[in-house]
């Protein structure tokens, strides 16, 4: 019982009721329309036939009198089917005909009868009950009246043979409508039922869970897919939160540790020299720290979209060269030859700061690990359009990432170097993939030199969709 009031309370179902009663209004006004208007046409062919027949008759009349009247009148109403034939005297006394008895008045006024009236045939072995009659009454010039009239039993039983089928077409298709709103109901609950236990599981806590998805297409699948791609969100932002919070706790203990034991040694000494340098160590720790929180600010900005608006056409390849130019004397002081291969002119829908910002980010980690290539140390920064969008690379000839390494190391506060001895936050490649997502694009690790190569380095890929004109 409580899954039909379910049911009956769906929209699927409302919509079909309303679809079912609106339907059903329009065939009971399309069932008496056709009947009427066959009933109609019906009235006018026996109309028009009896017209004829009066003619002819009249015709007769003239030529051989009411003798040749009589004879005619007597021939028609023997054949099968036969109209109503009477004569009947001034007065309105029948005085020949194949009827018993016509309904009071209908003798004295001359012209079409207004409506059906009722008469009694000779025999009542055909069609028992009561009969209707539509006829015309002639004044002949001697003072005697004429009707010719019509039956109504043919137009009576057509138009009930009609209504009765058309009723019972209508019932048929009622009790299929009904069955087929039956089903709409039952499957729509039934797929609101699985969309019910899948979001209580969610809601549970198990974002791992998304609504079924079938293969119509329909709106159910297009609000499921939708859905679905919100959960992926949503699990994502909360597998990154938790990943920060875990990280935070386990990559931030070690320097506010280190940082409160520098604080306790500087409290502790008494000569100055000591003490300063002792501060401004705290101090190193302290800005190594805000970067930290910065960076991961920048990320929470840049994944919730916050700064989507200020996007506007910028020149990447302008922004490209800009970058390479201010840290190529980063890169000559630690060794390394930064080079620029840049195809001029190509243009990106997005936010300059934050494209910079990634820019410098892979610069700076590629400065960092190139410096411990052996021989010929370089870097390379590409931009180039390709089939797939402007792919913007920066390539060194470092130790590289090993292929089964390449996914983790954009996740936050992962570093390949483990021990944590090399200055960094392990946030750069993860401010780096916000930054593209934000701008539509993807962010893509590869070997420099091939993944069998001794120094295979590395060459981290942006890939920015291109701006339609």
């Amino acid at each position: 019982m409580t899954r039909l009031r379910l049911m009956f309370r769906s929209t699927a179902v409302r919509l079909s009721g309303l679809y079912i009663v609106l339907f059903a209004l329009c065939a009971a006004f399309l069932v008496f329309y056709v009947t009427a208007m066959s009933e109609r046409l019906l009235v006018q062919q026996t109309r028009q036939t009896v017209q004829e027949e009066i003619a002819d008759i009249q015709r007769a009349y003239e030529r051989g009198g009411v003798n040749l009247l009589l004879r005619i009148m007597e021939r028609r109403a023997r054949q099968p089917g036969a109209n109503l034939y009477v004569i009947a005297g001034p007065n309105g006394e029948m005085l020949a005909g194949n009827v018993a008895s016509v309904q009071p008045g209908i003798l004295e006024t001359a012209g079409w009868t207004e409506r059906p009236f009722t008469y009694e045939p000779y025999s009542e072995s055909t069609r028992p009950g009561r009969h209707f009659a539509i006829a015309n009454v002639q004044q002949l010039d001697n003072g005697l009246r004429m009707m010719v009239g019509r039956d109504l039993g043919d137009p009576s039983r057509f138009r009930y043979i009609v209504r009765q089928a058309l009723m019972v077409a209508l019932t048929i298709m009622g009790v299929g409508a009904l069955i087929i709103w039956f089903g709409i109901g039952r499957n729509a609950l039934k797929r609101i039922d699985r969309m019910s236990a899948a979001s209580q599981k969610i809601m549970a806590g198990d974002l791992s869970q998304r609504l079924p998805v079938g293969r119509s297409g329909d709106e159910f699948d297009r609000l499921s897919a939708n859905l679905n791609a919100m959960l992926e969100r949503i699990e994502k932002l909360n597998e990154g939160l938790r990943q920060v919070s875990d990280n935070i706790a386990h990559d931030l203990k070690t320097p506010l540790t280190r940082l409160r034991n520098k604080a306790a040694d500087a409290l502790g000494e008494s000569d100055d020299t000591v003490r300063r340098n002792a501060l401004e160590g705290i101090i190193g720790e302290s800005d190594q720290l805000i970067r930290t929180f910065n960076a991961l600010l920048m990320i929470s900005r840049v994944e919730a979209g916050s700064i989507a608006a200020e996007m506007t056409p910028v020149d990447l390849s302008a922004i490209s060269a800009d970058s390479a130019e201010l840290y190529e004397p980063v890169a000559d002081e630690a060794g390394l030859e930064l080079t620029t291969e840049i195809e001029p002119g190509l243009t990106v829908n997005g936010n300059r700061e934050l494209i910079g910002q990634a820019i410098f980010n892979l610069i700076d980690n590629a400065i960092k690990y190139a410096a411990e290539a052996e021989g010929e140390k370089k870097i390379v920064v590409k931009l180039v359009k390709a089939a797939d969008g402007l792919r913007l690379s920066v390539c060194d000839n470092g130790p590289g990432i090993p292929a089964n390494k390449r996914d983790a190391v954009k996740k936050r506060f992962v570093r390949l170097d483990e021990s944590r001895s090399k200055p960094g936050t392990g946030l750069g490649l993860s401010l780096v993939e916000a930054v593209m997502e934000l701008h539509g694009g993807g962010l893509e690790l590869s070997a420099t030199n091939g993944d069998d190569a001794d120094v295979p380095g590395l060459t981290v890929t942006m890939v920015f969709p291109v701006v339609k004109g």
